[in-house]
């Protein structure tokens, strides 16, 4: 099992993003920003949702 990745870490590939955002949106950003396999796979394990801030984000990366 792959460590959960920081909020730093998965904010910084989430940079231009527009909120709110799906869960498809908050991926495709991420893989275009260069995410590694870790970031992506932490990305791709939240609910399929809109999410409306950075934090919301990080919120279902801790809780996934």
């Amino acid at each position: 099992m792959t460590d959960t990745p920081n909020p730093i870490q998965v904010q910084k590939f989430l940079g231009g993003i527009d909120y709110p955002a799906s869960k498809d949106t908050i991926v495709s950003t991420a893989e275009g920003n260069g995410a590694d396999e870790n970031v992506l796979t932490a990305l791709k394990n939240i609910p399929d949702q809109e999410y409306d801030a950075p934090t919301a984000v990080s919120a279902a990366i801790s809780e996934s």
